[in-house]
């Protein structure tokens, strides 16, 4: 469950730390008074997408801090084991917005993706939106929730992933029979491909040799006339020579050390040098009568290296490529020779693969009509105890017209509604009015999350439209629903804020420069005051209080 919301700095609210506890709280406040960026805040650091606007005006950063028991998760318990961010028995989220934009999110203290936040937030929390009953009107939100009603989701996985390697398969057959169409000619041109290349000697292709061989070969009288100039300058000249010059230099300075020992060390470097050059001097030598022209070698390496430019353009690759696409064209041409019996084998898997398909697909038809006859059962029994006492749901689960296998099953999911006697049950859109829509909208929400194991459900004014007697009964029901979960509701009604364990309450603070928004948690006397706010407006009378107290210790009352 949910224990603490901290937020700093965003939009109204400045500093705000709400701790949370088990069974149903509600909120409420003035309209306008920020109940709405809790929600926000809660939505945020659970994974939705995030923008600078919401940082409140000259701030840095904003930041919103949960902090979850996992003694009722054990789904998020599991799932931070098996990502290797778990912590003893708790959780804590963190976000933090900055101003170019950019968001940053933390699991107990280490940095991750969105996407792992929002894997984790679906078995911490489940919001109820106002706007629910907008998209319920949707099919794929209707089939979504009759899956969770039935508990589908094994089913629904293992469909799913046998319906992936389907398309993966049926991809690979369908590029290979089309590979297939023109394959002679592809087989032709891919053994000439081969064979151009094969006259490079592929087995000791090296092109990096080849080109240093043929600028040495290329510019071998310049080699030779600079090489001998240099061995003379360094070593041959009898009277000028470095090396003749050096000896001349050792002896002269060898002597005076006799009167100056501080040249010894001079002495010493130079005849280092003296040897050094010498040994160079003869290695140059060796070089030089190693040398030898061959305009032959010369010719074969000019024609050598053109044909591999000319087919390093060809194939837009380097020259050094062209051993790694003499493998590739191989490893193609093998392909297309034995692309009969790979065929073959696709064909088979294919035909497996759609099998087992319509087997689970068959599995999860009847596991969703098993379900839906439960979920029509007890969603009309709740219409009716929501003011609809001739209101009458039904699921209806019928095949699309075509059999082409899909990701979420063969079976086209509707909810339908009759909400007077003697007409035919139809789709919700064309049958509910406003407040008709948000008590059907409620009692599948109500109904949906009886059976769920996410320990914290938050509902967002999802009890617009209703009033009166109707009221109470939807606060009992959203009671009930906190007995083996925490359940936290946004409300403007006094009969649903009545029935709750802890009443919180969001104020606006105007009296600085700029608005900023605070939550507290009202005692008895504060709760009756609030609930009478809510039934009587701006006048209170004894009267209101009375009512006020007498709602809230009926709603203590409540099992």
């Amino acid at each position: 469950m949910l224990l603490n919301l901290t937020i700093n700095d965003l939009a109204v609210v400045q500093s705000l730390e709400l701790a949370l506890e088990k069974g149903m709280s509600v909120l409420t406040g003035e309209t306008g008074a920020g109940k709405s960026i809790l929600l926000t805040a809660l939505g945020l650091a659970l994974g939705d997408r995030a923008d600078s606007g919401y940082i409140r005006p000259h701030s840095k950063r904003a930041e919103i801090n949960l902090e979850f028991d996992l003694s009722d998760a054990p789904l998020a318990k599991t799932w931070l084991e098996n990502n290797e961010l778990d912590h003893e028995n708790q959780c804590l989220i963190r976000r933090v917005i900055s101003q170019d934009g950019r968001s940053k999110a933390f699991i107990n203290d280490r940095p991750v993706t969105l996407q792992s936040l929002q894997d984790l937030s679906e078995k911490l929390v489940e919001i109820h939106g106002q706007h629910a009953h907008l998209t319920l009107l949707h099919n794929d939100e209707q089939r979504r929730l009759l899956d969770d009603f039935a508990q589908n989701q094994g089913l629904l996985e293992q469909l799913q992933a046998c319906h992936q390697k389907w398309l993966n398969t049926n991809k690979s057959l369908k590029a290979l029979l089309k590979a297939n169409s023109d394959k002679a000619e592809r087989e032709e041109l891919l053994k000439f491909q081969i064979e151009e290349l094969q006259q490079l000697d592929l087995d000791h292709f090296n092109y990096t040799e080849l080109t240093e061989e043929h600028s040495q070969l290329a510019h071998l009288g310049e080699i030779l006339t600079v090489g001998h100039q240099q061995l003379d300058v360094l070593y041959e000249n009898d009277e000028m020579s470095i090396h003749h010059l050096l000896g001349y230099s050792i002896n002269a300075l060898t002597d005076l050390s006799r009167f100056a020992p501080a040249l010894e060390s001079v002495s010493t470097l130079l005849t280092e040098a003296h040897i050094q050059i010498e040994e160079a001097s003869q290695q140059l030598r060796r070089y030089m009568d190693s040398l030898e022209a061959d305009p032959k070698r010369l010719s074969w390496l000019d024609n050598q290296i053109g044909i591999i430019q000319n087919l390093s353009r060809k194939h837009q690759v380097i020259p050094e490529q062209l051993p790694e696409l003499a493998i590739r064209l191989d490893e193609e041409l093998a392909n297309l020779t034995h692309s009969s019996e790979r065929i073959e084998e696709l064909s088979a898997a294919s035909v497996a693969l759609l099998t087992e398909y319509r087997k689970l697909a068959d599995q999860l038809s009847e596991a969703r009509r098993e379900g839906a006859l439960k979920l029509q059962t007890q969603i009309t029994t709740m219409i009716k105890e929501l003011g609809m006492p001739q209101g009458d749901f039904m699921v209806r689960i019928s095949p699309f017209e075509d059999e082409t296998p899909r990701q979420q099953g063969l079976d086209k999911v509707e909810f339908l509604v009759s909400a007077n006697p003697g007409l035919p049950p139809k789709p919700l859109a064309k049958v509910a009015s406003g407040g008709e829509l948000s008590r059907i909208s409620l009692a599948i929400q109500v109904t949906t999350s009886n059976d769920k194991s996410t320990p914290t459900m938050i509902f967002d004014e999802v009890d617009s439209g209703i009033g009166g007697g109707i009221a109470e009964i939807v606060g009992q029901k959203l009671r009930r629903l906190s007995h083996n979960r925490q359940v936290i509701c946004v409300t403007h009604l006094p009969q649903v804020a009545a029935q709750a364990h802890h009443h919180l309450f969001v104020a606006k603070n105007n009296q600085s420069e700029m608005t900023s928004s605070t939550v507290s948690q009202l005692d008895e006397q504060q709760q009756i005051d609030e609930i009478a706010r809510m039934l009587g407006g701006v006048n209170i009378t004894e009267n209101t209080l009375a009512h006020a107290k007498e709602m809230l210790m009926t709603g203590k009352n409540e099992p």
